[in-house]
């Protein structure tokens, strides 16, 4: 739970400083602009609301670990992924874009803060405890904050904790833990496939390298 609001608070917070001229810079999501990565994450947020008051009675069928889904690389023929950027461009003004964001990201930070962690929810056809739902998506936030900043050099970085918990994440995900020569950043990045490894990660990772990239869904 501490490290879904570290995640999600440092996330909105590095969104509300981007100066509006930066939202046409490409993000780290491929063909993706800063805007449009702003505007996924105002429907992550409303995910996270619409899930927390989504109870289930059954057991739960998933953990922070096989929430995700291990899915082939987007080719941007999801029907989805093609709205996202249709939806950012009809905002027009980047402020109302950031002030949707505050307002339903603030939203689904104070639910996720109420929310009983044993309670179960149910989503994508799973059932999680909160905490288990939660603690996946620290793993969402860390990335998309380092693939909002990866072409805007001044702005801030995800918190080092934050970072090293989705690295641990992504370590369970793929079942073993990357080499201690790359650092928490660079293992999200390479590990799922966001940049490739030099040559000198590749002889690190060994046959691990052969396994990625982790693509989550």
């Amino acid at each position: 739970m501490h490290h879904f609001s570290r995640s999600w608070t440092a996330l909105l917070a590095a969104v509300a400083d981007i100066p509006h001229e930066d939202f046409e810079r490409p993000s780290g999501c491929r063909g993706w602009l800063v805007r449009d990565l702003v505007c996924h994450l105002v429907i992550d947020a409303q995910d996270v609301l619409i899930t927390l008051v989504t109870p289930a009675d059954a057991e739960p069928t998933a953990d922070a670990v096989t929430y995700w889904n291990l899915v082939e690389p987007p080719t941007g023929e999801d029907p989805l992924d093609a709205l996202i950027p249709r939806l950012a461009a009809a905002y027009g003004d980047p402020g109302l874009l950031t002030f949707h964001l505050d307002d339903v990201g603030s939203a689904a930070g104070r639910a996720a803060e109420l929310a009983d962690p044993a309670a179960r929810v149910r989503t994508q056809g799973k059932v999680l405890t909160v905490g288990d739902y939660l603690s996946a998506y620290v793993l969402e936030w860390t990335l998309h904050h380092l693939d909002l900043i990866a072409h805007l050099p001044s702005a801030a970085e995800p918190p080092a904790e934050t970072l090293a918990a989705a690295r641990t994440a992504l370590e369970r995900i793929a079942g073993t833990a990357f080499p201690s020569e790359l650092s928490d950043t660079d293992a999200l990045l390479v590990g799922t496939g966001r940049r490739g490894p030099t040559g000198a990660e590749r002889s690190a990772l060994g046959d691990l390298a052969e396994r990625l990239p982790l693509v989550l869904g």
